[in-house]
């Protein structure tokens, strides 16, 4: 019912001055329609590991569809329906928005904020710009921030041999050997609070390029297994959801094809922090 109102325009609603803050982000949606809004193809328990036959690996996972990625931002239902040009409403991220952007951080929207932040969604093409500042608009911020060192705060153990780094936190992977990243950061998306992405250490067990969930009994393409059922692999829908997977770190196919190449059975993962809203 709420694709559907999303969906319609509406008519003659009454404007008002000073919208509230918006509350929790379970009570945003996204701002635009995505048909693979599906639930996340996940292992409940550890699969049943053998040796992949040379005809199997030798077929790759088939792409997303266009778009599927797309940086879609959750928004007050009111402002979806409306179709807002600049939201008058507070975001649950505003002040580490405010700060990230270097204007003042009071936690309020105001009119130049607004302004602000649509001018960095559209930079970085996220829809509807409407300078809400919601989940994907932040961590974009924080991705955007990781990339040159992920590590700057040193929460990943260095060591001599390859670790796969998993931060709850900000949402996003790469792997580092020694002190240099040898892959990502990339976005990624872990478990919700019902199945949580756990934590410490753990080993690369066992990978499945072709895996199928026991599940849903959908694709899990480029699955590399490190802890029972939780793994790294791609998904074929949105990975920027508010609500989590269930305990697997999700990837886009284009990253997860990459991470393929990068780990071998016997690397280690390491995962801290917290997911927002878990």
């Amino acid at each position: 019912m709420i694709v559907a109102a999303v969906l319609l325009p509406a008519e003659g609603a009454a404007a008002e001055p000073s919208p509230p803050a918006a509350g929790p982000e379970a009570e945003l949606v996204p701002g635009v329609y995505q048909p693979w809004q599906i639930d996340t193809p996940d292992q409940v328990l550890a699969p049943k590991v053998y040796t992949p036959s040379a005809a199997e690996d030798a077929v790759e996972p088939a792409d997303a569809a266009v778009g599927a990625y797309d940086l879609v931002e959750y928004v007050p239902l009111r402002d979806a329906v409306e179709r807002v040009a600049c939201t008058k409403s507070t975001g649950p991220f505003q002040r580490q928005v405010e700060k990230w952007l270097k204007r003042k951080v009071d936690g309020k929207q105001s009119t130049a904020d607004c302004k602000a932040i649509r001018a960095f969604q559209k930079k970085q093409k996220i829809t509807p710009a409407i300078g809400f500042a919601g989940p994907v608009t932040w961590a974009r911020m924080q991705y955007l921030s990781a990339r040159k060192n992920p590590n700057a705060a040193k929460k990943c153990p260095v060591r001599s041999y390859r670790v796969a780094c998993v931060d709850l936190t900000r949402q996003i992977t790469w792997v580092q050997k020694g002190k240099k990243v040898v892959y990502g950061p990339v976005p990624m998306r872990s478990g919700r609070t019902a199945y949580p992405t756990r934590g410490g250490w753990h080993k690369i067990y066992w990978k499945h390029k072709n895996h199928v969930s026991t599940l849903y009994h959908q694709p899990m393409p480029y699955a590399q297994f490190f802890d029972g059922g939780q793994a790294f692999h791609a998904v074929y829908g949105s990975i920027f959801t508010t609500v989590g997977s269930m305990g697997c770190v999700n990837l886009r196919i284009g990253d997860a094809r990459k991470l393929w190449g990068v780990l071998k059975t016997g690397d280690r993962v390491f995962v801290w922090g917290r997911r927002s809203g878990t």
